[in-house]
């Protein structure tokens, strides 16, 4: 609502610099996702529930369930400011539209195909140890940020769940080792897995321009070919980009309050790997090594 502030006709000096130091030095705010720096977690010595850690990290991690992904809805591509245009061949055509489509699927907790899909997630996951339902505080165990890991795909949709899904039946031995943080001297707040998956998929859409015609920038005009030569190349990759950023998360000695800018390197690392000349397939790139046993 705006306001109108009555001054002196004309003003003095002083008021002048008055008005000027108070709305310089004491700005306006509005209310919206609290920013890392200011987030303060609960001291451990409090933290009398079990899932209290996960609860902690996931807020300083991505704040409201709205903004998955929004650091990277703020860093676009803009930096491509070059631009050739290219031709596609029809199966590269073919395959980035149904990855397009892909992308335009949200999560629907009303579908029985998008639940079964979650209750094979969790079997996946813990597969000895039954679920109660798909309303559970069980699922704060694999990294949601509460009881109902359907809130959680808002910032991405259907297709963060169905990259997991391949995380977990192509290469369990990684996902496993990854949900269960097995190898590396950990932090006290780690990250948790399955937001950590869906921010992880949120950032490959937006450094591969996935959401233009065709991309413009040249890690995803490469990424193209890749796709070209398997259509499963967006699944791989979310794959080889999660052990990477685990990878860095453990390089970096990070904790929770790192975790975007884990992210980011994680980003620029993956950018440099799909601008080399010799990567034709998606096993060409030096990170898919991270998936091997």
């Amino acid at each position: 609502m705006p306001f109108f502030l009555l001054l002196p006709s004309p003003p003095s000096p002083f008021f002048c610099f008055f008005f000027f130091f108070f709305f310089f030095f004491f700005p306006f705010t509005s209310s919206g996702p609290t920013p890392f720096s200011k987030w303060t977690p609960p001291h451990p010595q409090y933290n009398h529930h079990k899932h209290a850690a996960s609860d902690a990290i996931t807020a300083a991690m991505v704040g409201p369930r709205s903004w998955v992904g929004g650091l990277f809805h703020r860093s676009s591509n803009k930096r491509h400011v070059k631009f050739i245009d290219y031709s596609l061949s029809p199966i590269q055509e073919q395959r980035l539209q149904r990855l397009q489509e892909r992308l335009q699927v949200p999560f629907d907790e009303t579908q029985l195909d998008h639940q079964e899909a979650l209750k094979t997630l969790w079997h996946a996951a813990f597969p000895n140890i039954p679920l109660k339902g798909l309303i559970s505080d069980q699922w704060k165990d694999m990294g949601w940020q509460g009881p109902n890991p359907s809130t959680d795909f808002r910032g991405c949709g259907f297709i963060s769940l169905e990259n997991l899904l391949f995380f977990a039946r192509t290469y369990p031995e990684s996902f496993h080792r990854l949900l269960f943080k097995q190898e590396g001297k950990r932090a006290a707040w780690e990250y948790p897995f399955a937001v950590a998956g869906i921010n992880v998929s949120f950032m490959l859409i937006q450094m591969l321009d996935l959401s233009s015609v065709k991309p413009r920038c040249l890690p995803g005009i490469n990424f193209i070919k890749l796709l070209g030569e398997d259509e499963g190349a967006f699944d791989e990759l979310f794959c080889i980009a999660f052990e990477m950023m685990d990878a860095q998360w453990l390089a970096m000695h990070a904790s929770y309050m790192e975790f975007n800018e884990v992210l980011q390197v994680t980003r620029t690392q993956l950018e440099r790997e799909l601008s080399l000349e010799d990567v034709n397939r998606i096993q060409d790139l030096p990170g898919y090594n991270l998936l091997l046993p």
